[in-house]
């Protein structure tokens, strides 16, 4: 299971990655189970749910000078006993070129019906 979750997972993280750069709610949605939860990185504020982040990417799909955002995950390791798995990795935001944040995150991921959806997300600002 180990290397099909890592392949799978760097997969959709390819896809989620994709989706933010082309502003693309339609294909965030799927790769989100309906009780995520995302622990933002400069503020810690607590986006839980589908919905809500699906409504939090459209505000920043919508601003002028919109950043871009990319996940680049080092590390994926899956449970044996479960169909969970952790990715850690760096991310950063980027606005018409130039790097304004960036930091490190984990995310939780869970394997249902054959894909695997993000549950859990925390990200850490350090530039």
């Amino acid at each position: 299971m180990t290397a099909t979750a890592d392949l799978a997972i760097r997969m959709a993280r390819a896809t989620f990655n994709r989706a933010l750069a082309e502003a693309d709610l339609n294909a965030i949605g799927p790769l989100l189970a309906m009780n995520v939860v995302m622990v933002t990185g400069t503020d810690s504020a607590v986006i839980s749910g589908r919905k809500a982040q699906l409504m939090a990417w459209k505000r920043e799909f919508a601003a002028k000078e919109r950043m871009i955002y990319t996940r680049t995950p080092e590390t994926i390791e899956a449970s044996p006993v479960e169909p969970i798995a952790m990715e850690h990795g760096h991310w950063r935001g980027v606005v018409a070129g130039v790097t304004q944040a960036s930091g490190r995150y984990s995310a939780k991921w869970r394997e249902v019906g054959g894909a695997w959806v993000i549950e859990a997300e925390i990200y850490l600002t350090l530039a």
